[in-house]
């Protein structure tokens, strides 16, 4: 059984960046555990009746946001093998040891075209969605747990702009950082 640099890594994000793309490969690849937040997310507001599109942090109790992030932190402290996808798992994860903590980015153009693609939307709706989600869920986490930058790149070992990097390159730098050597199942 290979040994490797972190025993868990976490995938953060804004929308669009390439998260969900890079969480799936790197699960696939390792066989280890991916938990993506965001289905749990849009889970709950399909429930409450709520557009998975236009809603984000803004629409559900504090409560809520703070038991999914005390989950993230449980999770990553006790648990090992797992890929942690969410916007804000890294910088949950920034004081966890042995968690490797990842952040995309990419260009806004981009981010839009890629909505537009996937979720067969016009650019328009794509630019709403992005600025409601991104807006509402800055403001509830600043109320929740202060005035930070949560994508300031201090809070990752690794930063990776998918505009300039495709999903191959971005895994495979991934697996050199985490010391992958072909052979982890």
């Amino acid at each position: 059984m290979q040994e490797f640099k972190y025993r868990n890594i976490t995938v953060s994000g804004r929308i669009a960046t390439g998260t969900s793309t890079l969480a799936k490969s790197l699960a696939r690849t390792l066989g280890w555990k991916r938990i993506n937040v965001g289905d749990l997310q849009r889970e709950f507001d399909r429930k409450r009746g709520k557009s998975e599109h236009f809603s984000g942090s803004d629409t559900r109790t504090d409560e809520w946001e703070k038991d999914i992030e005390a989950m993230t932190q449980q999770k990553l402290t006790n648990k090992s093998k797992l890929i942690y996808e969410a916007w804000l798992s890294g910088f949950v994860a920034r004081e966890i040891k042995g968690v490797m903590r990842i952040l995309l980015v990419c260009d806004d153009a981009l981010r839009i075209d890629r909505l537009v693609n996937r979720d067969n939307m016009s650019v328009n709706e794509a630019k709403k969605q992005i600025e409601s989600r991104e807006k509402g869920n800055i403001k509830k986490w600043q109320k929740l747990y202060g005035k930070y930058d949560f994508w300031d790149p201090k809070y990752y070992q690794l930063v990776l702009d998918t505009y300039t990097t495709g999903p191959n390159e971005t895994l495979g730098i991934v697996l050199d950082k985490l010391g992958y050597d072909g052979n982890s199942k």
